[in-house]
C-alpha cells in the first residue's frame, strides 16, 4: 500500500486555523490560497469589502472553512480590536500571517502626515501587537508560527522609499529579536524580505508585471508565497528569495551617489 506524502506544512483538512491579514488581493491572497491547499480554515482580514467574496471562493473551492473580517488596520488600537474579536469568537490560530502593508514611493517632504502615520501604524505598531498578542496564545498552547512581511527594499536606501524602507526595516529586525526571545516555546517568527513582487501595489500595468515575471526582475505572487510558507515551516528567521538577490544585498547597500542621483531623476515622475 503507497501513502502519498504530506507536503510541508500540511494538515488534516480542517483540523487547524490559520489567519492572513492583507488577504483580499496579490501576496496576502496566494498566502491564503496555499494554507487552505494545506488543510487549514481561514480568517481573512482587509479592509477590502473583495475579502467576502474572496472567503467565499476559497472556502468552495477547498472545502474548508473561510470566515472574513472586514476591518482596517492602519490604526493605534486595531490589532487589540482584532484580537478581541477572533478571542471572542472562539478562534485559536497555529498560523498568524502579517501580510497587510502600505507601499509608498514619495519624498518625505511631498508625503502627508496621514500617510507617513499609517504607514507606520500598519507595519510597525500593529504588526508587533498583532505579534505579542497572538504569540502569548500560541506560547500557551506551546506551538504556532507567525510570518511578516518584511521587504528587499531595507537595503536600497533609496530616495523615494525612505518611509516605506525604514518601517520595513524595523519588521525584519523585531522579526529576528523577537524569534531569539522564542526560541525555546514552540513558536517561531520568520521575516521574508522579497524583491519586487508583481502585484498591482506598486502601481505597475498588467503587461509590466507580467514582463516583470518572465524576466526574472519580479516575483509572482504564487512563488513569494510559496517560498514565505516554506521558510516559516522550516523556522527560519529571516529569508530572502533567490541566491542572486541575496548576493546583490553588499552591492544594494553602498549604491555610489553618481548611480543613485540619475536613477532618482528617472524615477521622480512615478512617486506618488
Amino acid at each position: 500500500m503507497c501513502l502519498s506524502k504530506r507536503k510541508r506544512g500540511e494538515v488534516a483538512r480542517g483540523s487547524a486555523w490559520a489567519m492572513v491579514t492583507g488577504a483580499a488581493i496579490g501576496i496576502g491572497r496566494q498566502y491564503a490560497e496555499r494554507l487552505a491547499l494545506l488543510g487549514y480554515n481561514l480568517l481573512l482580514v482587509d479592509m477590502r469589502e473583495e475579502v467576502e467574496r474572496e472567503a467565499e471562493i476559497i472556502a468552495h473551492n477547498h472545502r474548508i472553512k473561510c470566515d472574513c473580517k472586514v476591518m482596517d488596520l492602519a490604526t493605534l488600537d486595531a490589532a487589540r480590536h482584532l484580537h478581541d474579536y477572533t478571542v471572542n469568537q472562539g478562534y485559536e490560530f497555529d498560523i498568524v500571517v502579517n501580510n497587510a502593508g502600505i507601499f509608498s514611493f514619495c519624498d518625505i517632504l511631498n508625503t502627508s502626515t496621514e500617510r507617513l502615520e499609517r504607514i507606520i501604524l500598519l507595519h510597525d505598531m500593529t504588526l508587533t501587537m498583532m505579534c505579542r498578542l497572538y504569540a502569548a496564545d500560541m506560547v500557551k498552547r506551546g506551538k504556532g508560527r507567525i510570518l511578516n512581511m518584511s521587504s528587499y527594499s531595507i537595503w536600497m536606501p533609496f530616495p523615494g522609499l525612505a518611509a516605506y524602507s525604514a518601517s520595513k526595516a524595523y519588521i525584519k529586525s523585531f522579526s529576528e529579536a523577537f524569534a531569539k526571545e522564542l526560541r525555546k516555546t514552540g513558536v517561531t517568527i520568520t521575516a521574508i524580505c522579497p524583491a519586487g513582487i508583481a502585484t498591482d501595489l506598486y502601481g505597475l500595468s498588467k503587461g509590466l508585471q507580467k514582463f516583470g515575471v518572465k524576466s526574472g526582475i519580479l516575483m509572482s505572487p504564487k512563488s513569494c508565497a510559496r517560498r514565505g510558507l516554506n521558510a516559516m515551516f522550516r523556522g527560519k528567521r529571516v529569508v530572502v528569495p533567490d541566491w542572486w538577490y541575496r548576493a546583490l544585498i553588499p552591492i544594494c547597500m553602498y549604491l555610489p551617489g553618481f548611480i543613485i542621483r540619475p536613477l532618482r531623476n528617472f524615477t521622480m515622475k512615478w512617486q506618488k
